[in-house]
């Protein structure tokens, strides 16, 4: 996959803004259940009422509350606030927001920052439990006294007046004693049973609770829907961004495997089956996409809402934190296992895949032979059994992933119950809120859900990681023909002759030369054939003047310039080559020939017809040159694929052309025909000729006679009769002494 990472840097830009929305992503999802724990916690249990500090409080309240104080707390309280009576020029304003103002004086908080706002929290929590704690000594009242710091009092005594009148020194060990009460409940907790002695002071003041209440649960769901929305955008923005990115590199990488697999010699081609190349350029590529565009959505979503989720849920609640810890133990065994089992198999989906597209590409394009030996039965079984090794393969694989689901919500479920069952009990002992604990359960799933995200992917990568080598393999291949750094041109006026110097050439890895010091020369206007038993090397000869190999030793040369000294395009523009295996594209007979030279008229696609012999089976189809072509021509017959073939060569134009055993569907008749029309209309190209027939080349001006690579005769068809025994055989094999003459 690394080596693929060049195709990734176009869109670095769009991956780094992926990024960005992830993280907004995460953080909209992990505010959420903060969300959701405030409307329970101070939305529903405290009323709307979010903290001990109160906007407003009476002035007899205020009194009691900074008995409870020290002295910097009081100092810092009464600076932060300010006194409103009736003579204060916003009385009438405070009047209307407090009803029951009259007659009463009030303090009302000033405009403080939240970290001020959280020291008074702490001062105001205690403060409240205090005066409620006092205040509930008065309903324990035992023979008409009351117990206060350990001396019994009358019922009746005005015990905050009381309180006031201690000396300081009793008056802080009361205070001491009841802040340790305080501390072990905690200050969330301090807080919470606070806000119920600010809700009171509220109602006292006149005000409407239950429209703080629900101005609170509006305002912070609003909140919390602002926050799923923007989520949401950016969810779909990364999923944008996501495919555009793997899309992209796709496209990117089909692009340049297609452009690597044309710029294949045949040598190049020997290294990869077809059928391998179809797989990595389809399948691979698309597996590659698949893990990219999860990398960019999951990847980096996934740590981020891990490790935010552990820092909130220890921050909800850290004496649960171990539950956390124990559920990423058992998902990280369960995910390794998986691992161990899994990731081999992935390994060898890829493969089994290849072998079902060769198998497949043989029986499509090998059907007509299939029917005619009757072999439909073997090719059943011997395609049944490709695809049962990948069909038990992936069905291994999915079991096993399916098994993983299962078992990851059993987890997820048992947690969920380990959660509740461990927070009912601390919220019991007053030690959590119930909001905290439905927050916590959520930060849970959310990091549970992270960490099997990261599983996916690390499952996925390895299949990926595989179909990544396989493409970097082909893209990564050393062309053995490539173009001279300085190459040299053709003179305008090419004449056209090619010239074989002592030429060798043997196949990569292979112990001896096929082709065996070689030499001859073909000339302009007149038309070389190359003849010989099969195997003796014929195609692989003609192969080398294009370049579909290069020469082993010794030198090609087109009128006196060597042909690896000039470009490969330069090169094959000058030859017209009709291959061995006629080929055609779906399309039709005109975007056939103009296939050579999409420049071509009219007139030189039916001149190029005549001299192939094929107008007159292109004017018996009712739609002539417009004639649909199917795919590979299997709509027209062997003869007529192999003249459509030469007459697309033809419309080159070529100085050179070069006919590889291109007459051998043709009949008697018809090869005549386009021979003397090559003679006569050809007059001033090379033509080379390999055939099989002697009558196909009993005219040519030069034959060469190829014996196990060897040249074992050069001449005329009557002088290698008279001196070159194999031409002989070859030739008597075919026709009688009476023929022949």
């Amino acid at each position: 996959m690394l080596k693929l990472g060049k195709y990734i840097k176009p869109y670095v830009g769009a991956i780094i803004v992926a990024i960005v929305l992830l993280f907004i992503q995460a953080m909209c999802d992990l505010a959420l259940p903060d969300y959701m724990s405030n409307i329970v916690n101070n939305g529903i249990q405290q009323g709307g009422i979010a903290n001990a500090v109160p906007n407003a409080v009476r002035k007899s309240e205020m009194d009691k509350l900074t008995i409870f104080m020290t002295q910097k707390n009081k100092d810092k309280v009464m600076k932060d606030y300010k006194l409103i009576d009736k003579d204060s020029s916003d009385y009438n304003d405070y009047l209307k927001k407090y009803p029951k103002l009259k007659n009463t004086q009030i303090y009302v908080i000033k405009d403080i920052d939240k970290e001020e706002n959280d020291r008074l929290n702490k001062i105001f929590g205690k403060a409240f439990l205090s005066v409620s704690g006092v205040e509930k000594v008065k309903t324990k009242a035992k023979n008409g006294f009351i117990t206060i710091n350990g001396s019994k009092v009358p019922a009746n005594t005005d015990l905050f007046a009381l309180l006031k009148k201690m000396p300081q020194e009793q008056l802080d060990k009361v205070t001491q004693g009841m802040n340790k009460k305080f501390t072990s409940l905690g200050e969330k907790m301090v807080t919470q049973a606070a806000t119920q002695a600010v809700k009171s002071e509220y109602k006292a003041l006149g005000m409407k609770t239950n429209k703080i209440q629900s101005d609170y649960i509006i305002r912070v769901g609003a909140l919390m829907l602002l926050v799923s929305l923007l989520g949401g955008i950016c969810t779909i923005a990364v999923g944008y961004l996501a495919s555009k990115v793997s899309a992209g590199v796709s496209r990117d990488l089909r692009q340049a495997t297609f452009r690597k697999v044309e710029s294949f010699s045949n040598a190049e081609f020997d290294k990869f089956s077809t059928a391998s190349l179809i797989t990595r350029t389809t399948n691979d590529i698309t597996q590659v996409q698949m893990v990219i565009f999860m990398i960019i959505r999951l990847v980096c979503y996934a740590p981020i809402m891990a490790v935010g989720g552990i820092l909130r849920a220890v921050n909800k609640s850290s004496s649960m934190s171990w539950i956390i810890a124990l559920a990423v133990v058992v998902l990280l065994s369960l995910i390794a296992s998986i691992f161990a089992v899994a990731i081999p198999k992935f390994k060898l989906i890829q493969k089994l895949v290849d072998r079902l597209n060769l198998v497949t590409r043989e029986n499509l394009s090998g059907m007509m032979v299939i029917r005619a030996f009757n072999t439909q039965r073997f090719e059943e079984k011997r395609f049944d059994k490709a695809n049962k090794d990948l069909t038990d393969t992936n069905l291994f694989v999915n079991r096993i992933m399916v098994s993983l689901f299962p078992v990851m919500m059993l987890i997820m479920n048992g947690i969920t119950l380990l959660i509740v069952w461990v927070g009912a009990h601390q919220i019991a002992d007053a030690k959590m809120q119930v909001g905290d604990m439905m927050a916590f359960m959520q930060y849970a799933m959310q990091i549970l859900f992270s960490f099997l995200m990261l599983s996916m992917i690390f499952i996925m990568l390895p299949r990926a990681s595989v179909s990544g080598q396989r493409i970097a393999e082909v893209l990564a291949i050393k062309e053995e023909i490539i173009d001279p750094k300085d190459p040299k041109h053709f003179n305008g006026s090419l004449e056209g002759t090619v010239e074989f110097d002592n030429v060798c050439f043997r196949y990569h890895g292979a112990e001896d030369d096929v082709i065996k010091n070689v030499s001859f020369k073909a000339l302009p206007g007149q038309t070389t054939a190359i003849i010989g038993s099969t195997g003796s090397g014929k195609t692989t000869l003609i192969n080398l003047i294009p370049r579909f190999y290069d020469v082993t030793s010794g030198t090609i040369k087109i009128d006196g310039v060597d042909i690896r000294e000039v470009t490969q395009h330069e090169l094959r523009d000058k030859v017209g080559y009709i291959p061995q295996k006629a080929s055609l594209f779906s399309g039709t007979i005109e975007s056939n020939l103009k296939y050579a030279n999409e420049d071509a008229t009219e007139e030189d696609l039916e001149r190029a017809a005549d001299i192939a012999q094929a107008s007159e089976f292109i004017n018996g189809k009712e739609e002539g040159y417009k004639t649909e072509i199917s795919q590979g021509g299997s709509n027209v017959s062997g003869g007529q694929k192999q003249r459509l073939s030469i007459a697309r060569a033809i419309v080159k134009k070529a100085p050179i052309y070069i006919f590889d055993d291109s007459f051998s569907a043709l009949d008697f008749k018809t090869d005549a025909a386009l021979r003397r029309a090559l003679k006569t209309k050809l007059t001033d190209s090379t033509v080379i000729i390999v055939a099989q027939r002697i009558s196909t080349i009993i005219n040519a001006e030069q034959i060469i006679v190829l014996d196990d690579g060897k040249v074992v005769g050069i001449g005329t068809h009557k002088e290698l009769m008279e001196k070159c025994p194999t031409y002989q055989e070859i030739a008597l094999s075919q026709l009688s002494k009476e023929e022949l003459a």
